[in-house]
C-alpha cells in the first residue's frame, strides 16, 4: 500500500543560534602595565529560515529529521575581537507549503513559489565583553554578557498542492485513470476504494495551452470530519481555480455520489464548494453508464452545469473536457496566496508585569527576562548591574508595591531569586 499520503504533514521543531559570551580580558603589554579592557562581544546566533524549493515536492525528509538548530555565535575574545556569528540555517519544503506555529495555529507564511522564504527563528543576541562597560567612574569593568539564547519554536508544515484544476468524486469514479489518460502523469491505479492514497499531479495539454491537475484521492461521506482521511485530501482541493467533478457511471446512483462530494466540500469550506466545476460522467463504455447519461444529463444541465460523457479508460470525450475546463479558467481569477506574515512584531522592550505564582513573585517582560539570561550570575559586578537594570525599568519599586518582603523568592525567567 502507498503510504506516502502521510509526507503531507509534518512538525518541527527549530532552534535558533544561541549568541556568544562576552570576553572579560586587559592589555597585558610589556610597556604599557596598566593597559585598558579589551574584552570582545560575542558573535550574534544564527537564523532559522523556511525556503521553497521547486526540486521538492513531498515533506517526507521530516519523517527522518524533526529538530533542527541553527549555528551559535563565537565567544568573544581580548584585543577587542569579536565572536564570529553564527550562520543561518535554511530548511528546504516543497512550494505550496504552508508554515504555522505549532503551538498557536499562527499562519507564518504560505510558501508557494521557488526561492521564497520567511524567518521562522531570530538568533540570539551576542554578549558585550568588559571593553563596552567602560565608563569614567569605572575604567577597569570585570563584567561581560552572556550570549542571549536563540528563539526555540516548534512548526507546523502543511503541503497543499498547486493545481490549476482539481479531480474529485468518490472512491472509484476513475480520477486516476483519467489522470493518466490525459497527461503523463502514472499513478497506481486499482480497483479498490482508497487505491490513491496519495494526490498525484500532471500536465495536460489541451489546444497548445498547459493545465496543471491534481488527482485528489476519493472522498466519502463524513469527509469533511476526517472520515476515509478526508481532511488531509480536501485541503489539496484549496488550491485549486477549477474542479473536474467526475462521476462513476458504474455507480447505482451517479447524483446522489454528486450531491454526496458537494455536501462534504460545503460542510469543509464553503469557499472551496464555491469553486467552479466541470462535470463528467466516466465509464461511457460501460452499458451502464450508457443507460445513465440522459438522466445525469438532463438533471445537471437543468442547474446549469457543464457536463460531459467520456470514458478515461478509452479516452472518448477527454479532450472536449478538457477544452470546457481550459474556458472555465480563462475566466476565473487566480487566488493570490496568503503572505507572510510579520513574525517578530515590534514590542515594548521595557513594559513588565508582575504576578503572584504561589508564594513567589514572577517578573515578566521582554528586556528584564533577556538581561536576567545573559547575566552571569557568578560574577559579583554582573549582579550588581542587573540590580541597577531592576531598579532603573521601576520593576523594585513595582515589586514593593506588590508587597514583596525579604526573604521572598522574585522569579525572572529561568532565575529564582531571594529578595533583600
Amino acid at each position: 500500500m502507498d503510504e506516502s499520503y502521510i509526507f503531507d504533514e509534518a512538525t518541527i521543531h527549530i532552534r535558533a543560534g544561541d549568541g556568544g559570551n562576552g570576553s572579560v580580558s586587559f592589555r597585558r603589554e610589556k610597556f604599557v602595565p596598566l593597559g585598558g579592557p579589551d574584552g570582545g562581544n560575542g558573535g550574534g546566533g544564527g537564523d532559522v529560515y523556511v525556503l521553497a524549493n521547486r526540486h521538492l515536492n513531498t515533506l517526507i525528509q521530516f519523517q527522518r529529521q524533526q529538530h533542527f538548530r541553527a549555528e551559535s555565535g563565537g565567544k568573544g575574545d581580548r584585543n577587542n575581537m569579536h565572536g564570529k556569528r553564527g550562520k543561518d540555517l535554511w530548511i528546504d519544503v516543497p512550494p505550496g507549503t504552508v508554515v504555522r506555529d505549532a503551538q498557536t495555529g499562527e499562519l507564518l507564511a504560505d510558501l508557494v513559489q521557488d526561492g521564497q522564504k520567511t524567518l521562522v527563528g531570530r538568533g540570539g543576541r551576542g554578549g558585550r565583553g568588559n571593553a563596552f562597560f567602560t565608563s569614567p567612574t569605572n575604567q577597569a569593568p570585570r563584567i561581560a554578557e552572556k550570549g542571549e539564547p536563540g528563539q526555540v519554536r516548534s512548526l507546523k508544515l502543511e503541503l497543499k498542492l498547486i493545481a490549476d484544476v482539481g479531480i474529485i468524486g468518490v472512491p472509484n469514479a476513475g480520477k486516476s485513470t483519467l489522470l493518466s489518460a490525459v497527461s503523463a502523469a502514472r499513478p497506481k491505479i486499482a480497483d479498490y476504494p482508497f487505491t490513491t492514497l496519495s494526490p498525484n499531479l500532471g500536465v495536460a495539454t489541451v489546444d497548445g495551452a498547459s493545465l496543471v491537475l491534481a488527482d485528489i484521492p476519493g472522498l466519502i461521506d463524513g469527509a469533511h470530519a476526517g472520515a476515509g482521511l478526508g481532511t488531509a485530501f480536501l485541503r489539496h482541493i484549496e488550491r485549486t481555480r477549477v474542479c473536474i467533478h467526475l462521476l462513476d457511471g458504474a455507480s447505482a446512483d451517479p447524483l446522489h455520489d454528486f450531491a454526496t462530494i458537494n455536501n462534504e466540500l460545503e460542510l469543509f469550506s464553503p469557499k472551496l464548494a464555491a469553486k467552479p466545476q466541470v462535470v463528467a460522467l466516466n465509464k461511457m463504455d460501460l452499458p451502464q453508464a450508457q443507460e445513465l447519461w440522459p438522466s445525469v444529463e438532463s438533471v445537471l444541465r437543468e442547474r446549469h452545469l457543464p457536463v460531459y460523457a467520456i470514458s478515461a479508460a478509452t479516452g472518448q470525450g477527454t479532450t472536449e473536457l478538457l477544452r470546457a475546463v481550459q474556458q472555465v479558467l480563462q475566466v476565473t481569477p487566480k487566488e493570490a496566496p496568503a503572505a507572510a506574515v510579520e513574525v517578530f512584531r515590534p514590542s515594548d522592550e521595557e513594559v513588565f508585569e508582575i504576578v503572584k505564582e504561589g508564594g513567589s513573585f514572577r517578573v515578566r517582560g521582554k528586556r528584564i527576562e533577556r538581561a536576567a539570561v545573559m547575566t552571569d550570575w557568578a560574577n559579583d559586578e554582573a549582579v550588581a548591574r542587573f540590580q541597577r537594570i531592576i531598579k532603573a525599568m521601576g520593576i523594585q519599586e513595582a515589586l514593593q508595591e506588590a508587597g514583596v518582603k525579604p526573604g521572598d523568592t522574585v522569579l525572572i525567567g529561568d532565575n529564582e531569586l531571594e529578595w533583600q
